[in-house]
C-alpha cells in the first residue's frame, strides 16, 4: 500500500467588481505650473508674466473629518461605477487650493488708467505683487469638477499576494471637468471679491495603487497630472473685471474609501 502525500496552495476566487458603487474621500497635495495671468477691466489690460503660485494645505487636526469642514484641507471626493471588473465611470471633485506668492517680482505688460499709483503704460516692466496692488489666490477652492474614465486590474498574484481579504489594484485613466473656484481676489486695493463662479475647463490623466480589504473597504493612493483652461475668472463686483490664465497641476493624493453592489 502506498500513501501519496501532496499540498495545493487553496485558489482564491476573484471578486468580481461589475455592477458595484464605489466613494472616496480624502486629501490632495498639488504643485502648479508658472503661469501668465492676464487682467482686463474698463480702464485697464495688462499681463503678468511667469506668475508663481503655490497650494496651501491645512494643519492636520480632526476638523479634516468634520462633515462641515470638509473644504478646509485640500480635499478630493468622488463616486463611480463598475462598468465591468475593469472599467470604472465615475464623477469627482479635485478641491486644490491655489495661491499666487505675494511680493514676488514679474514682468508686465500692458495699460492702467484706474487713477491710483500704478497707472502707467508697461513694455516688459518688472513690477512687485504688493498687497496694495495684487493679492490673488483660488483657496475655496480651485475647484475641480470632473468625470473620470479608468482602468482597474488586480496585481497583487505578481508579489504572490493571494488572500481572499486584501487584494492590490492599480488603476489608470484620465477625466475632464469644469472649474468652479471661489477666487479670492483684491485688485488695486479695491473691495475683495469672493464667489463661486464657472471659470473654465481643465482635462488630466493618472495612475494609483488601490488595496482592498474585505472586499468592501479600500485606500487609495494617486498620481495626477492635468491641464487647466480659466478664460473668464471674476475678480471684483464689476462683472466686467475679469481674469484669464491657464497651466498645469501635478496632484498627490490619499484617499479612504467603499465599494458595495446595488
Amino acid at each position: 500500500m502506498s500513501v501519496t502525500l501532496f499540498s495545493q496552495e487553496e485558489k482564491v476566487k476573484k471578486t468580481s467588481n461589475k455592477g458595484k458603487l464605489f466613494l472616496y474621500w480624502g486629501w490632495n497635495r498639488a504643485t502648479f505650473s508658472n503661469s501668465d495671468i492676464r487682467f482686463q477691466g474698463n480702464n485697464y489690460d495688462f499681463t503678468l508674466q511667469d506668475v508663481r503660485a503655490k497650494d496651501r494645505p491645512t494643519d492636520f487636526t480632526f476638523d479634516y473629518f468634520h462633515p462641515t469642514k470638509i473644504t478646509l484641507p485640500q480635499t478630493n471626493v468622488r463616486v463611480g461605477y463598475f462598468l465591468s471588473d475593469n472599467y470604472t465611470v465615475s464623477v469627482g471633485v479635485d478641491h486644490m487650493k491655489y495661491v499666487v506668492r505675494s511680493f514676488q517680482t514679474v514682468k508686465i505688460n500692458g495699460e492702467i488708467n484706474a487713477g491710483n499709483a500704478f497707472d502707467g503704460v508697461y513694455n516688459n516692466d518688472d513690477i512687485q505683487l504688493t498687497h496694495d496692488f495684487l493679492q490673488f489666490e483660488h483657496t475655496d477652492g480651485l475647484n475641480y469638477v470632473n468625470v473620470e474614465l479608468k482602468r482597474f486590474d488586480e496585481i497583487g498574484h505578481f508579489i504572490g499576494m493571494n488572500s481572499k481579504n486584501f487584494q492590490l489594484n492599480i488603476t489608470e485613466g484620465f477625466g475632464a471637468g469644469v472649474l468652479f473656484p471661489r477666487t479670492n481676489s483684491k485688485l488695486f486695493n479695491q473691495k475683495r471679491w469672493d464667489e463661486f463662479h464657472v471659470s473654465g475647463w481643465g482635462v488630466s490623466a493618472g495612475a494609483g495603487l488601490n488595496l482592498t480589504f474585505f472586499k468592501y473597504f479600500f485606500v487609495q493612493s494617486d498620481l495626477k497630472y492635468g491641464y487647466i483652461k480659466m478664460p473668464n475668472i471674476r475678480t471684483t463686483e464689476n462683472a466686467e473685471d475679469k481674469a484669464s490664465q491657464s497651466f498645469t497641476f501635478f496632484q498627490k493624493t490619499i484617499v479612504f474609501g467603499a465599494k458595495f453592489n446595488i
